[in-house]
């Protein structure tokens, strides 16, 4: 029997947090909406007084452009797990991994306390891959667009695969 999901799917912070593994800073985004199986909304800021913010740049801070692309992936892999029957088969022994990024533009720039809103779409490669296309907007200026690789790894295999990048290093 195939499961049955009903849209639009909200989740807050705390939501989102039960889906990612990311903690801390790490965690950005501030809600989640599953419109549909391929389709995501989701808005993230940051804090001038976070650590990123505080080293880019001292006293001109600004969103470094590698965290918007961390946004998408995190909207993603929180909206695959929440929303796509096919991602939601694999299971909890899976983890959404960025495995590229296609084509990256940014329009303006993206500064501490302003509201970024994503509008997201996935295209399902495999079973495992999904490629990813999202606009992100400051009210109502489009900041940047980023298209994506996603893949879902076996957790096991990202552990192991680390445990011996880990081993060659010591």
């Amino acid at each position: 029997m195939s499961e049955t999901l009903s849209y639009p799917i909200e989740l807050d912070a705390a939501g989102v947090y039960r889906l990612l593994p990311h903690r801390g800073e790490m965690q950005l985004i501030e809600a989640l909406t599953v419109l549909d199986h391929d389709h995501f909304q989701a808005r993230a800021r940051w804090s001038a007084d976070g650590a990123i913010l505080r080293g880019h740049f001292p006293g001109l801070p600004l969103v470094p452009g590698v965290m918007l692309v961390e946004l998408v992936a995190q909207i993603a892999g929180a909206g695959m797990r929440a929303g796509s029957p096919a991602a939601r088969r694999l299971g909890e022994g899976y983890l959404g991994m960025l495995a590229g990024i296609r084509k990256c533009s940014f329009k303006r720039p993206v500064l501490p306390h302003d509201v970024v809103q994503a509008d997201m779409h996935t295209r399902a490669m495999s079973e495992t891959a999904a490629a990813v296309s999202a606009v992100l907007s400051v009210g109502s200026e489009e900041a940047a667009q980023v298209e994506i690789l996603v893949i879902n790894s076996p957790r096991q295999a990202v552990e192991a695969g680390l445990a011996a990048l880990a081993r060659r290093k010591a």
